[in-house]
């Protein structure tokens, strides 16, 4: 197994929170996996779900970038899975079958606002609801000892379920149907033979296409009791909660798309974290990526206002330390500059005529959900600090 992980190891065992021992699964060690457990009875009352590793074969598992300055001490294990299909059946945006997933898409439509009618709006409610049921769906699978790939699995199969194209699937190329972020990837986490462990926090970023238009919501998970009761991960974890809120309260007509930026710089800071610049939240509707730009930091150059018939998305990724980040060789996997932790919450929102709706918004039996956040620790002005680039990607 290529990770490189110091200190005491986690027992893997569902739901335990326990240091593991010197047992492991004899399976997983055929197969050139790490999977320690604390005891015997542990094990076995883990088996059923454990199992699910075993399905990558007997090809040894390796880190692809051995040389790579990793920031933190998250690595990729390959082989990743093959690319799943989605049948022929079930409509396709333009991308899905061209070389490297290129959208495609024209000038004018990249850079006009589109405000959608009500026939229009009631397809992206419904994709929007459906992606949040996907979403439900993967989280409640989130547990220590499945892998990313196996969270992927159950993204697509539900996707198909629902007769919808998982839109990140060959988008620009992505080999995946679900970005899964985990401690201190920032966005755009390829599914492959990681295990999750207890402690961990994991982003899943879904995204539907259904009807001709893409629902897009992710949210931040806390993997069992170790990660409840880490300070520090709950810090970042609710702050960047919390901005995702406070930015959605200001959204209406005549909201500068500038403005949410403002907000979330600002209470980011008050709890001693940074704000990532080069990712923002972006226009979507039958395009996956379309303007406005919503850029999540201060004094930020965004152009334009909020009108009714108009969707977007907003998604603050808030970090522990530095605003800066690094993309590992596979060119998508985003990680803070410093290696510390990082979460994202993200909303697909439509504005009325008088405010806004979160067409992605929680159920009543939705996993995860806020804690209590720790006492306010005093900002170490590490986080959204001056000189950061201006880029934005979408």
């Amino acid at each position: 197994m290529a990770e490189v992980v110091t200190g005491a190891k986690n027992c893997i065992g569902v739901g335990c929170p326990k240091d593991a021992g010197a047992l492991q699964c004899p399976t997983c060690l055929k197969l050139g996996k790490e999977s320690s457990f604390c005891s015997q009875d542990c094990f076995k009352r883990s088996w059923s779900e454990h199992k699910s590793v075993h399905k990558s074969g007997s090809i040894a598992l390796h880190n692809p970038f051995p040389t790579f300055p990793y920031t933190g001490p998250l690595r990729p294990i390959y082989p990743l899975s093959d690319r799943r299909t989605v049948p022929e059946s079930i409509p396709h945006p333009n991308y899905a079958k061209t070389e490297g997933g290129n959208p495609n898409y024209k000038f004018a439509a990249r850079n006009s606002i589109t405000c959608l009618d009500k026939k229009q709006q009631a397809g992206m409610r419904k994709v929007c609801r459906m992606a949040r049921e996907v979403l439900d769906v993967a989280a409640r699978e989130l547990k220590p000892g499945v892998t990313t790939d196996y969270i992927d699995e159950v993204v697509h199969k539900e996707c198909i379920k629902r007769d919808s194209y998982p839109s990140p699937l060959n988008y620009s190329g992505f080999p995946k149907s679900v970005c899964t972020s985990v401690n201190e990837v920032i966005c755009h986490g390829i599914p492959d033979q990681r295990m999750i462990r207890e402690g961990d926090i994991i982003n899943l970023d879904v995204t539907l296409y259904h009807g001709g238009f893409h629902g897009d919501l992710n949210e931040t998970y806390y993997i069992g009791e170790k990660a409840l009761k880490d300070r520090e991960s709950v810090r970042v974890v609710e702050t960047a909660r919390e901005c995702l809120e406070e930015a959605i309260k200001l959204v209406k007509p005549g909201m500068a798309f500038k403005d949410p930026g403002t907000v979330i710089e600002k209470h980011a800071k008050s709890k001693g974290c940074g704000v990532i610049r080069t990712y923002c939240g972006h226009g979507i509707n039958s395009l996956f990526h379309c303007a406005p730009n919503i850029p999540h930091y201060d004094k930020n150059k965004a152009v334009g206002i909020a009108k009714p018939g108009m969707t977007f998305t907003i998604e603050p990724m808030i970090s522990l330390g530095s605003f800066r980040d690094k993309t590992w060789p596979d060119d998508w996997t985003s990680v803070t500059l410093d290696g510390s932790r990082t979460a994202q919450f993200e909303h697909t929102l439509l504005v009325t005529e008088d405010g806004v709706e979160v067409l992605t918004a929680r159920l009543a039996d939705s996993p995860g959900g806020p804690v209590e956040m720790p006492p306010e620790l005093k900002a170490d002005g590490d986080g959204a600090a001056n000189g950061a680039s201006d880029k934005v990607v979408s």
